[in-house]
């Protein structure tokens, strides 16, 4: 069995455009999700595309400890090892934090935080000579943000983490964080893009350019990157801007707007 490159949330929108991506660069692939329908359907199409590649599916729960470890344990059986890991699944619930229950407010800091960082041991672990380790943070970590609290604050030590990792891993693997803006994949998001205007349209680029972007950016082995000029803008202005004129103006954008999609 060849080296592969394990995507995670390879249903989703963005994850479909990086195994797109990586297919037509001949890259096999292990894809993970939580639907064995629409990774099979993900898994046929690529095939079809691209006759002779070799593209692997596993159902995965990345909130899930065990579910984790049945991933590993069915690349183990198939002697699998990893020449990358694309960590893109993420959950992306807006609400304000007293409307969580127990079990959302676990789901999105596992999947956005503790899933990713139990993924990059474990393909560190068992990857070749030197990995390379790609995470899609967001640009929702660069300031703290009411009413996406939670996401905000996951995504934000998912950055940290894999930024340390850069350094701690360094001649060992190749390790980089992208942050990108809103990406208009699922009809909610692109709502909610829209209800932010000019704003939420500046800063939203295509699945497809965020992920071509972010593998350049990881065989650069860039520590961070920033998606996209305003984004870039964006990112650099918030150290400007006094930390409570953000919480106004991010508290005024986002109470407006609410979505639970997992």
């Amino acid at each position: 069995m060849p080296e592969m490159t394990l995507v995670t949330g390879a249903c989703g929108g963005l994850g479909s455009a990086f195994c797109d991506v990586l297919a037509e660069r001949g890259e096999p692939l292990l894809l993970t999700g939580r639907s064995g329908a629409r990774l099979a359907a993900k898994k046929q199409s690529l095939e079809e595309r691209f006759p002779g590649l070799a593209v692997e599916t596993c159902v995965c729960d990345l909130a899930d400890g065990a579910s984790r470890a049945a991933l590993f344990a069915f690349a183990d059986g198939r002697n699998i090892t990893f020449s990358r890991l694309v960590y893109v699944a993420g959950v992306d619930t807006q609400m304000a934090l007293e409307r969580y229950t127990p079990e959302k407010i676990a789901m999105q800091a596992r999947v956005n935080f503790e899933g990713a960082a139990d993924l990059a041991r474990s393909v560190f672990l068992r990857g070749n000579a030197h990995p390379c380790l790609l995470a899609v943070g967001s640009m929702s970590a660069s300031t703290p943000m009411p009413y996406f609290a939670l996401y905000s604050a996951a995504k934000k030590g998912l950055e940290q983490l894999f930024v340390a990792l850069h350094e701690e891993w360094r001649g060992r693997a190749d390790v980089t964080v992208v942050l990108p803006g809103g990406i208009p994949t699922r009809e909610d998001i692109k709502e909610n893009i829209r209800s932010h205007g000019w704003f939420g349209r500046v800063s939203a680029l295509p699945p497809r350019t965020v992920a071509e972007r972010a593998l350049k950016a990881l065989s650069r082995n860039k520590r961070r990157a920033v998606i996209g000029f305003w984004n870039k803008l964006l990112y650099g202005a918030t150290r400007l801007v006094p930390l409570s004129l953000r919480l106004r103006f991010v508290a005024r954008m986002w109470s407006k707007t609410q979505k639970d999609a997992f």
